[in-house]
């Protein structure tokens, strides 16, 4: 456990050591313990503050955040562009000094593409305090690591010969950003699962993320495969993730997107596929979820669907990162 983590940020997975991301886990099942039995433990940020600034609406994300900082006992303010100087132009660095030095830290959500993680960094380069990723357009790292919570919870800490899937799904609603596959294949590529990433040709992650999950693969003695049969990738899997996202690296133009996502309306997760993988295999998604169309309400409300502990593990998980890097050893 490497408890000295205080004022580091939280932007990647990929910035933090497998032993640091460890930590995180065992101190969010900690908090997750106490929450359960109705534990007080308000004294751990008292009277601190973490300014939130969203890009983009959320429902998770800004409520666990939220009630994650007043459960910690301290205060959580909710910003917009608009509803700061952002939106009439002020920098990264004078928002980020500006908001460092009135309070503790600062959470960022902007998946605007190749701009959001590059401006997070720019906040983070200024402010004296950690910054934490809310998602961006590269990763979502707190999702991921409420999704590794999610799984060791099922399947023990130990998840080597695992298969995780990662597999596209159809949506008609709106293009969402590239960061949570990314972030699932960067991260469980390092603690020990065989990681399948399956979608249709023109759905590709950008290639750096590609790197990084071959490269902790092949570190960490696991296999990562990328393939275009979504059968294929359920077969045998341990862990089936399906969701949406949009063809970013070719285009994000509304028409051609909708031609591109609307040839592939089979994509989708229903009682069939999740047949195809092991008794036991876990369904998963981060929500929103596109019922009818991502997955069949069969799946999602069935025995095997986790995706509400999923969504309350976002929770304990951003409470051990901000009680970590917030409150804890200088």
């Amino acid at each position: 456990m490497n408890t000295q983590l205080f004022g580091k940020d939280f932007i990647t997975t990929e910035d933090w050591s497998r032993t640091e991301l460890e930590t995180a886990l065992e101190v969010a099942a900690d908090l997750k313990r106490r929450f359960a039995m109705g534990e007080l433990h308000d004294h751990i940020l008292r009277a601190k503050t973490l300014y939130m600034l969203f890009f983009e609406e959320s429902t998770r994300t800004r409520n666990s955040f939220e009630t994650g900082m007043t459960q910690l006992g301290g205060h959580a303010i909710w910003l917009t562009p608009a509803a700061t100087q952002i939106g009439h132009g002020e920098n990264a660095k004078d928002t980020g000094m500006v908001l460092g030095s009135y309070g503790h830290g600062i959470a960022v959500r902007d998946c605007r593409t190749d701009i959001g993680q590059k401006y997070q960094y720019d906040i983070a380069k200024h402010a004296n305090v950690p910054l934490f990723s809310m998602q961006d357009d590269v990763d979502h790292p707190c999702q991921a690591m409420a999704d590794l919570m999610t799984i060791r919870e099922r399947f023990g800490a130990d998840l080597r010969g695992r298969k995780f899937t990662i597999a596209w799904t159809y949506a008609p609603k709106y293009v969402r950003p590239l960061s949570v596959p990314q972030s699932l294949v960067m991260l469980m590529t390092r603690f020990g699962m065989d990681v399948t990433l399956a979608h249709p040709k023109g759905f590709e992650l950008m290639p750096h993320t590609l790197e990084s999950a071959r490269a902790h693969a092949e570190e960490s003695g696991t296999k990562f495969e990328i393939v275009d049969d979504m059968d294929a990738a359920f077969e045998n899997a341990d862990i089936c993730y399906a969701k949406s996202w949009g063809p970013i690296m070719v285009t994000e133009e509304p028409e051609p997107v909708q031609k591109m996502v609307d040839e592939h309306k089979d994509w989708i997760c229903d009682e069939r596929r999740m047949a195809l993988a092991k008794k036991a295999a876990i369904y998963m998604h981060c929500m929103p979820i596109d019922r009818g169309y991502e997955a069949t309400d069969d799946v999602i409300d069935g025995p095997q669907s986790v995706i509400y502990q999923e969504a309350e593990n976002r929770l304990h998980i951003q409470k051990a990162l901000m009680a970590l890097t917030m409150g804890g050893r200088i």
